[in-house]
């Protein structure tokens, strides 16, 4: 795949096993891979290698992912680079806590090396960029989001933001005043097709209004149902 050929992934994994054997089938796919076993290797890597993503396990010696993908967030050249943990916690809680830190998926062992892979392929889909359409802004109060540059602004300012989180406010925008489903969202954002991480949606959202701080607001929460992208701030509404 031409496509596929361009893009790197980073395999960050304690168990040599496991990173061999996802290693062994994205390269089937065409990705450039790199593994490592030493997590205290895991940053140093990410910095030269430059992945397009990292595949990411949980529980490891010395630093753990959670910790990892806190730093890669923290990294002004790595903090977009979408994350996925692979790991055999499976609680709701440690799937909250991983999305919590900046993971933009969660996957737990054991897997299905085929579903990884669609995983991998889809977010890099997502994130990989520009549809060969004519530019188009999105308005929203002092929130201005840029389709093609692929760039939130807020008064002028760049907000940073993941793949995953502008893909959200992307399709909360261009559908604003409509409520969307928590179902509809992870259909449309994450191309899940069942109702098992509903709470992904909530942790996402949660994060995108901390970053949107002050313009927050503009998201607001249909209870029991989903989200909905206001047509009027609040203050507007009550003037």
């Amino acid at each position: 795949m031409a496509e596929s050929a361009r893009k790197k992934i980073l395999v960050v994994d304690d168990e040599s096993d496991v990173a061999d054997l996802v290693a062994y089938h994205l390269k089937a796919k065409g990705f450039d891979v790199e593994t490592v076993n030493d997590p205290t290797h895991s940053i140093g890597t990410a910095r030269s290698f430059m992945p397009d993503l990292v595949i990411l396990d949980v529980m490891m010696p010395e630093i753990n992912g959670i910790q990892i993908c806190r730093m890669l967030r923290a990294d002004p050249k790595l903090k977009q680079v979408p994350v996925i943990f692979l790991t055999a916690k499976v609680e709701e809680n440690d799937r909250v806590q991983g999305l919590e830190s900046g993971a933009d998926d969660y996957v737990c062992k054991p897997f299905s090396t085929k579903e990884l892979v669609l995983r991998v392929q889809n977010i890099l889909r997502r994130s990989g960029g520009k549809e060969a359409e004519e530019p188009v802004k999105l308005i929203a109060g002092s929130i201005e989001l840029d389709v093609d540059r692929h760039e939130v602004k807020i008064n002028g300012s760049t907000v940073d933001l993941t793949a995953t989180e502008f893909k959200l406010l992307h399709l909360l925008m261009e559908r604003r005043g409509r409520v969307q489903t928590r179902e509809h969202l992870l259909l449309n954002v994450w191309n899940y097709e069942t109702e098992i991480e509903t709470r992904t949606v909530d942790t996402h959202v949660r994060r995108l209004r901390e970053k949107l701080g002050t313009e927050a607001e503009w998201i607001e929460t249909i209870r029991g149902v989903g989200y909905r992208m206001a047509e009027r701030r609040v203050q507007e509404s009550s003037a």
